[in-house]
């Protein structure tokens, strides 16, 4: 694994790279929060950081800041090393953004053990790949739909990214938030694996009466995810990834399906994915329909307004419609 140590004492910075080097990890080294980030730039597989608290040009809680800011591949585990033992100043690191902390001066057996910690965190990220691995095959059966899911997935992060600067959403939609619906958002059409191939790969408009058929993804998305919680109550991604599934096609002014919800009786997620997924489709070509542009796009749904969709989600999306674009673009 590699470690990137940033501390501006280099006999700090020698002894730990010496430390982990014996211990089988690959160290980058540096000397303050800016070189830091740009070696994280340059080593995206760099997954841990040991930071110094206070160092010139950035110190280690800005630092911490500006790596929480940016996206990044995977998850960055973050250990600020400090003489800093105040509750207060706890509060402040872990606010910042960091997941652990090592007093100065360190214990050398103290400093491996809590990057194993961090590690075992790390390895948790085998389960988002299992959920986009699951989410993947489900589409697999429909070879028309090409990178949807990486872009819906970054939809819905765009969206939630700019409702959680308005005051109305600054209790709901926090940084776990973001990263779960980030996380859910490929599982929410995963109960289309239930649905006959004569109707999902009908290359026409479906009947009325396959239309009926095809709605069934929703609930049968529901019952299985209802399942695991069952079996594993309290999970948060598998709840959010329950309400995306069952309410992504509901409609705010009762027109939608499977249940016929209204406003904020539809989970906040469903609303938030009901605006991405639908974008997507339209700027997406079909055998029986051509992409619409952003434009074309972007007039539905503000006519949908209060309608399909919410209003609130309406306006982050005319607020990061360039960033809906570029997500468009990258993912083509």
């Amino acid at each position: 694994m590699q470690v990137l140590i940033v501390d501006d004492d280099k006999l700090v910075r020698i002894a730990l790279e010496a430390l982990l080097s014996k211990n089988g990890y690959e160290v980058f080294s540096a000397t303050n929060g800016e070189e830091g980030l740009a070696i994280l730039e340059k080593h995206p597989s760099c997954r841990v950081v040991i930071s110094d608290w206070e160092m010139p040009v950035m110190d280690g809680i800005e630092f911490c800041k500006a790596v929480r800011g940016q996206e990044r591949p995977g998850y960055i585990y973050f250990l600020l090393l400090t003489s800093h033992s105040q509750v207060s100043e706890m509060v402040i690191g872990l606010s910042a953004g960091a997941d652990d902390f090592v007093s100065k001066p360190y214990n050398p057996p103290e400093v491996l053990a809590r990057l194993r910690a961090g590690e075992r965190v790390l390895s948790l990220e085998t389960r988002d790949v299992a959920i986009f691995a699951l989410a993947k095959l489900a589409e697999s059966r429909d070879s028309d739909t090409g990178a949807h899911l990486e872009r819906v997935q970054h939809y819905c992060r765009a969206l939630c990214q700019w409702l959680a600067t308005q005051e109305k959403y600054k209790d709901t939609i926090d940084t776990e938030y973001i990263r779960l619906i980030f996380q859910t958002s490929p599982l929410h059409d995963i109960g289309k694996v239930g649905i006959p191939d004569a109707i999902l790969l009908k290359p026409d408009r479906l009947t009325p009466q396959e239309f009926e058929i095809m709605k069934l993804h929703t609930t049968i998305a529901a019952r299985t995810l209802d399942a695991a919680l069952a079996k594993f109550p309290g999970v948060a991604f598998l709840k959010m990834a329950k309400d995306i599934a069952e309410s992504h096609h509901e409609k705010v002014d009762g027109s939608g399906y499977p249940y016929g919800l209204k406003g904020d009786d539809i989970p906040l997620c469903g609303r938030i994915m009901a605006a991405a997924d639908v974008y997507d489709a339209l700027v997406s070509p079909r055998v029986y329909k051509p992409a619409l542009t952003h434009e074309e796009a972007v007039k539905i749904i503000e006519e949908g307004r209060n309608k399909h969709f919410d209003g609130d989600v309406v306006d982050a999306f005319l607020a990061v419609g360039d960033k809906f674009t570029e997500i468009r673009r990258q993912f083509a």
